[in-house]
């Protein structure tokens, strides 16, 4: 049994011994630790259940706890908040775990789920927008919290591949002359469809048709438009290689949307209904609001699309326990009324839980940043602009590799930018703190993985062997080490990675502050010699910063 859930058991047992029965005993981590290793508030829960003041209940509930294994001091703060401090041997046997085990801080929550997870899905035909990257690095951060959870995670990408942003793209390649194998041109392309389409009625009518005509099968404008989707596909594989993100499916829209279509119409009269021409959810009926599913020109809306994108993907993983989207915060009210359709078509959907975790918008702190795309800020020129940046700062290096050490660098910084923020709030980006080494970013958690690196390669020139001593006081890192394996699980349950990002920012700053002291006071031999605590940590932080959200994984599917 765990240090936390013998913990909950005995303040469970001395609860009942002071007349209250607890359904919940809730433990925390202190945000100092000053105050403990743990620490809960069930006096404060449960004082009106046992009749007493909560400090009163407190230090009761403490005289029936006795002495706990692992448990060096136990006290009581505040209003009737009880702290516990763990015992030496307790920090020495977590930390010989972590130094043992190759999948330290793993766990078993989520075994033999089938978790289907969608994210990133961008609007094709044009460079990646920023809204996309942002749920590009959210979704492959999630995916691997539930994987390292034990889940099977599937995860897809859902690009759109036809529809109106794709007949505006293919309307302005056909006005400009541009080339549908550049990007740029593409993007271009776009940019004057769409300004055309919201302020010329007669472009927009052409639009409309060219979209109609692509549905129905046009050779002429669906060759132009397959040429410009590979083009796009071809530039998001490259970022995606440069982001470590990984697709186990891609399905597009223009499989989707007849697979919608037809079963939405299928569920005329029992599930949707007919208005002004138009197929509709009724979502009135249901607290929500009402959306077209097929227009009234008989083409699937992107709802119709999400129906059978739904479809596609729980075909060909019967298996599925959960299905994750990962996309704007905008979208919330849509994917309510979307699920909401969804449950009452498929009846498996209603008692499996299907979710939509939404992104917040990017925002930056000095105006756009200079791009090569007409000053529009995208995934590309953001990552482009901070590569070049670090590029200037990895010429101070001892790196081999400069190029890709600045790269590295980049995708560190806007990765820990987007992971430190809940999911769903709006991110303000500042490129000049996002590439700080001064902390509360990413190349701040590099310099720490570093760091530690380095210790370990000086400890193997001097022939330290790393050992654990159950009899040394804990130091802060190695109390905040233990605490890795209960943060990863609870950012997992959660799917929120800033609840990891977090603790490890805490991490970091602890190991400089210790690597300081002990350079300041015992110089470097004697670290050399002490470095028990620096080798593990350097050990885990091959997992801790790098699987979580900043080493790539040089493949992309």
């Amino acid at each position: 049994m765990s240090i936390k859930n013998l913990l909950q058991t005995r303040v469970a047992d001395a609860l009942k011994e002071c007349g209250v029965q607890a359904s919940d005993v809730k433990l925390e981590h202190p945000a100092e630790l000053s105050h403990g290793d743990y620490a809960t508030g069930v006096a404060l829960q449960y004082a009106k259940q046992a009749g007493t003041a909560p400090r009163a209940l407190a230090e009761k509930v403490v005289a029936a706890l006795g002495s706990i294994e692992g448990i060096a001091k136990v006290d009581i703060a505040g209003p009737g908040f009880i702290n516990f401090l763990l015992a030496p041997s307790a920090v020495a046997a977590s930390l010989e775990t972590a130094r043992s085990e190759d999948t330290w801080g793993a766990n078993a929550q989520l075994q033999g789920e089938e978790i289907l997870l969608e994210y990133t899905s961008p609007n094709l035909f044009k460079p990646l927008h920023i809204g996309n990257l942002v749920g590009n690095i959210l979704g492959e951060s999630v995916s691997r919290l539930l994987q390292f959870s034990g889940a099977s995670v599937r995860r897809i990408n859902y690009p759109s591949d036809i529809g109106l942003t794709v007949a505006k793209g293919v309307w302005g390649l056909k006005k400009t002359g541009g080339d549908p194998n550049d990007i740029k041109a593409l993007g271009e392309a776009y940019r004057s469809g769409n300004e055309a389409y919201e302020a010329d009625a007669a472009a927009k009518a052409e639009i409309d048709v060219v979209n109609k005509r692509i549905y129905e099968g046009d050779t002429e404008l669906n060759a132009l438009r397959k040429v410009g989707v590979a083009t796009s596909l071809s530039h998001l594989e490259a970022i995606c290689k440069q982001l470590g993100t990984t697709f186990d499916f891609e399905l597009f829209e223009s499989e989707a949307g007849p697979v919608g279509r037809d079963i939405v119409l299928a569920h005329m009269g029992d599930v949707f209904q007919r208005s002004d021409g138009a197929v509709i959810f009724p979502g009135e009926q249901y607290g929500l609001h009402t959306r077209v599913f097929v227009n009234s020109a008989g083409l699937p809306t992107y709802e119709a699309k999400d129906v059978g994108n739904f479809k596609l993907k729980t075909d060909k993983f019967p298996q599925w326990s959960r299905y994750i989207v990962v996309t704007g915060v905008e979208q919330l009210e849509y994917f309510k009324v979307l699920f909401a359709a969804i449950r009452k078509i498929f009846p498996e959907a209603a008692s499996k839980s299907i979710r939509h975790i939404p992104t917040g918008f990017l925002t930056l702190t000095t105006g756009k940043m200079s791009s090569r795309k007409g000053n529009v800020l995208t995934g590309e020129s953001l990552l482009s602009e901070l590569g070049e940046s670090a590029k200037e700062r990895a010429t101070e290096s001892r790196a081999d590799d400069k190029e890709l050490l600045s790269e590295t660098v980049a995708v560190a910084a806007i990765k820990y930018q987007i992971l430190k923020q809940g999911s769903g709030k709006n991110i303000v980006f500042d490129k000049e703190k996002s590439l700080s080494l001064e902390g509360d970013s990413g190349p701040y958690l590099q310099y720490a993985h570093a760091r530690s690196h380095q210790i370990v390669e000086r400890a193997k020139k001097e022939h330290v062997t790393p050992a654990v001593d159950p009899g040394a006081e804990p130091n802060d890192v190695s109390r905040l080490l233990h605490r890795f394996p209960e943060v990863v699980e609870n950012a997992a349950t959660l799917m929120e990675p800033h609840v990891l990002t977090n603790y490890l920012i805490a991490l970091a700053g602890r190991f400089n502050s210790w690597y300081a002291q002990e350079q300041i006071l015992d110089g470097t031999r004697l670290l050399l010699t002490r470095s028990r605590w620096s080798t593990l940590f350097a050990e885990r932080s091959r997992m801790g910063f790098g699987y979580w959200a900043f080493r790539p994984q040089r493949r992309c599917n």
